[in-house]
């Protein structure tokens, strides 16, 4: 029943596999083992047979793993088996037709329900009939298929093969296995899979697939950096005097370092010093502008059992004084493999994170500190006017950006985005239209290239006498956040007047103060913003 063929040629799809000694992975084989042609066919890519291979079309295979993987940790890999249009593998683990999908062209009117109907000539043939069947209950090397519960319902046979080995199973139409990858060398390595389907006399090859994995002796980590008021973290410029969160994770889907004690060295580069730290989030501010590489050192110190030692060999009574200096030194050497206190060994792995980041002056602050309504005449009284005075802490703003929700800040009614310019201090006069009674929830953020900040309100405006005069309550909710986002913003964009304030006494229109009432119910309306993406986007607009 066998060829002279080996995995090795078969599984390396015609590349040539030199014969290379291999440590032995737990559970694999070596590939030099011969493969049952007769079998299980082999089908070079692009022979006329593959299109038979399956009703309805060609089954493709996708193999992904979680790689990269610390040496010594388990490495996963998962295959699941896409079939032609329409069809899905049902709980018995047949291929059927799904019900309400249309086919082109359209499924035999004998082939409706089943595409392979495995269950129904498993059943009908008794157990002994099956197993001694030796064309079902084999793999490519003759060992017979593992009789574990529901295995008669796994009608794919897998053969994956890396590192010199092969490794063999039994499945359904998505399999899942992993790897101990102590034995596995640094670097970067290939794991292929060919896929079989049950056949009536022989099986039937149906998929390949292939994917890369690594393996490192480093840790595998990402670091993310987030900053409240940073209006596009991804571009590494990030705000004086603003804290910035730096979250670290470890890489690690085996939880092979659970176990472990791990620490995180900062240095930030700013001349600040190291920090060391056990937690894998933390805050840093930076003080002064300009650029700055900040670096990362993870170290886990992993328990593992102790090597045996050897005992010592007394030396002779007259080499004692001679070996006095040897045998202190082997006394502490041998203290120093026993220096985990819970009585195991432990081995030392490091990870490495090193970036740059530019620090430049940004707007930290926005206060809110006058509301005013404009008085109008009576064919002027369309609208309700009301002028927004701003102040800001920081850098100069180049943008504004008001927008006007419901009482409760969720659902957006307008928004209207200016370009200012302000060339000394951070004051401006924002004058606001609204249309009808009510009240309202007031944002106004303003923004530069790098930053913005918010202030929001709640503002009750009331219908006046017939001069047209809008009265209202202003209660402020909070001077430091970044824009939280407030549903979808489908709005029409409108211009509207920007003015520096102006406190000459005669000024042409007369106004009447607003009863402003301090609060700090912002936190009620927006909770811990992380606004990422800048709401200062809009042309200028006319409200």
């Amino acid at each position: 029943c066998f060829s002279s063929l080996e995995f090795r040629d078969v599984l390396s799809y015609g590349r040539t596999s030199p014969v290379t000694s291999y440590k032995k992975l737990q559970g694999w084989s070596s590939d030099q083992n011969n493969w049952n042609e007769n079998l299980y066919p082999i089908w070079e890519e692009g022979d006329p047979r593959w299109k038979d291979s399956w009703k309805g079309g060609r089954v493709t295979a996708k193999l992904e793993t979680d790689s990269p993987a610390l040496v010594g940790s388990n490495v996963t890999f998962v295959v699941t088996l896409h079939f032609p249009k329409c069809q899905k593998e049902d709980n018995n683990g047949n291929i059927i037709y799904e019900r309400n999908c249309t086919q082109d062209p359209p499924a035999p009117e004998e082939q409706q329900l089943y595409v392979y109907n495995w269950t129904d000539w498993i059943d009908n043939c008794g157990w002994e009939n099956c197993t001694s069947n030796h064309s079902h209950n084999v793999f490519p090397d003759g060992r017979p298929f593992p009789h574990y519960p529901g295995w008669r319902r796994r009608n794919f046979v897998y053969v994956f093969h890396t590192f010199g080995q092969y490794h063999q199973t039994i499945g359904r139409s998505s399999t899942t296995f992993s790897v101990n990858t102590v034995n596995i060398t640094l670097g970067q390595h290939v794991m292929a899979v060919s896929i079989y389907r049950r056949g009536h006399s022989t099986y039937v090859p149906i998929a390949r697939a292939s994917a890369t994995y690594v393996v490192t002796d480093k840790i595998p980590i990402f670091v993310s950096l987030f900053q409240k008021h940073d209006r596009n973290i991804s571009d590494s410029i990030f705000i004086k005097d603003s804290p910035i969160t730096f979250d670290v994770k470890i890489h690690d889907p085996s939880y092979y370092l659970n176990n472990s004690a791990i620490t995180y060295k900062w240095n930030f580069g700013d001349g600040s010093g190291l920090f060391l730290v056990s937690g894998s989030t933390t805050t840093h501010t930076y003080t002064l502008q300009g650029n700055f590489t900040l670096n990362l050192t993870i170290q886990a110190i992993i328990p593992v059992p102790c090597s045996p030692v050897t005992p010592t060999v007394p030396l002779p009574t007259s080499a004692v004084t001679a070996g006095a200096s040897s045998n202190s030194d082997s006394s502490t050497t041998l203290e120093s493999m026993e220096d985990n206190p819970d009585g195991g060994c432990h081995i030392y792995r490091y990870g490495y994170y090193r970036t740059g980041i530019s620090v430049v002056e940004g707007i930290l602050e926005v206060n809110i500190i006058q509301m005013t309504s404009i008085q109008r005449t009576e064919s002027q009284a369309e609208n309700s006017l009301v002028d927004f005075v701003v102040t800001c802490q920081g850098s100069l703003p180049t943008d504004v950006c008001t927008v006007v929700s419901d009482p409760t800040c969720q659902v957006s009614k307008s928004m209207v985005c200016d370009p200012v310019i302000i060339t000394d201090e951070c004051l401006l006069t924002i004058r606001r239209a609204f249309e009808e009674p009510g009240t309202y929830c007031i944002n106004i953020t303003l923004g530069d290239d790098t930053s913005q900040a918010l202030a929001s309100a709640l503002i009750s405006v009331n219908e006046g006498s017939s001069s047209g005069t809008t009265e209202g309550v202003f209660i402020f909710l909070g001077l430091f956040a970044v824009f939280a986002t407030i549903g979808a913003f489908v709005l029409y964009k409108r211009y509207k007047q920007y003015k520096p304030i102006e406190r000459s006494a005669g000024q042409a229109e007369n106004q009447e103060g607003l009863a402003a009432y301090l609060s700090n119910f912002k936190a009620i309306f927006f909770h811990s913003s992380t606004e990422r993406n800048p709401l200062l986007k809009s042309k200028p607009g006319i409200v």
